[in-house]
């Protein structure tokens, strides 16, 4: 077996939400060199269309389309659904990328950040999942299954509200609901994984990462010594869609530089 073999993404289909930046940008440029035709969705549409038009002038054997599509709302997760039911009568992937922030100090953080945060990278990410199952279901097979691909986070994963306490708990959340998806769609042929990122460069984390000496500060923090880059979100993506990742499901996959091992420092030390 080759590594194309095991990695090529011909003739697939994928939505990925969030598409236009960050690691929803990332992800859709390997699937689309992996061969695969991406639907890529985000609440800006125009700047989809310019990301869809980038990765189209790669001259990969993918290709890509981009479009308007919001999850913060039971209307904008119908509407999304539908927009690609619209574009295309199978599909094989889905990246559920699209999420929102709040930061605030304890004692500040207020009310109205839970429910917005929710709604978005919780309720959204399951009404869309749940409004596609059909689609997945139809594309799945024992020997090759559909594949659902939640983004969680590091901070799901790990004690750390850093100022952002509703967004750590709701990819918690994404983590167990990974979890539970796994194990509900696996009859179906559908497999259901999760990536846990630490610090990547994005719209997201831009007062964090937006240049150069930012990032070499926040990667001193990181255990393996730097934020992550593109290769690491294609290569995950690679094997989790590819023939290589057709026997996991129920992974959450830290990409996070080691965060995710982080525990109390020696606490014996002092006493050799």
């Amino acid at each position: 077996m080759t590594p194309e073999t095991l990695f090529s993404l011909q003739g697939k289909t994928a939505l990925v939400t969030g598409g236009a930046t960050g690691i929803g940008r990332m992800a859709a440029e390997a699937l689309v060199r992996a061969g695969a035709r991406v639907l890529i969705a985000s609440r800006k549409a125009e700047a989809c269309e310019a990301v869809a038009a980038e990765l189209n002038a790669l001259d990969a054997p993918g290709q890509a389309e981009g479009f308007g599509g919001d999850v913060a709302t039971k209307e904008g997760v119908e509407a999304l659904a539908s927009e690609v039911k619209n574009r295309t009568d199978h599909l094989d992937i889905l990246m559920n990328n699209a999420g929102i922030s709040w930061g605030a100090p304890m004692g500040q953080f207020p009310h109205e950040a839970w429910e917005k945060i929710m709604s978005v990278n919780v309720a959204g990410l399951f009404d869309l999942t749940q409004k596609l199952l059909p689609m997945l279901m139809n594309s799945g097979s024992a020997d090759d299954p559909a594949r659902v691909i939640n983004v969680g986070s590091v901070m799901g994963e790990v004690p750390m509200g850093d100022g952002a306490y509703s967004y750590s708990a709701s990819k918690a959340a994404v983590i167990h609901l990974t979890k539970i998806m796994a194990k509900e769609f696996s009859p179906y042929h559908i497999t259901v994984n999760a990536l846990a990122p630490g610090p990547f460069v994005s719209r997201m984390t831009a007062f964090a990462t937006g240049d150069e000496e930012t990032r070499a500060k926040v990667g001193k923090s990181v255990p393996l010594g730097r934020v992550g880059r593109d290769e690491d979100i294609a290569g995950c993506m690679l094997f989790l869609c590819g023939r290589g990742g057709s026997y996991v499901t129920g992974a959450v996959i830290p990409v996070s530089g080691g965060i995710n091992v982080v525990t109390a420092g020696n606490i014996f030390a002092e006493a050799f």
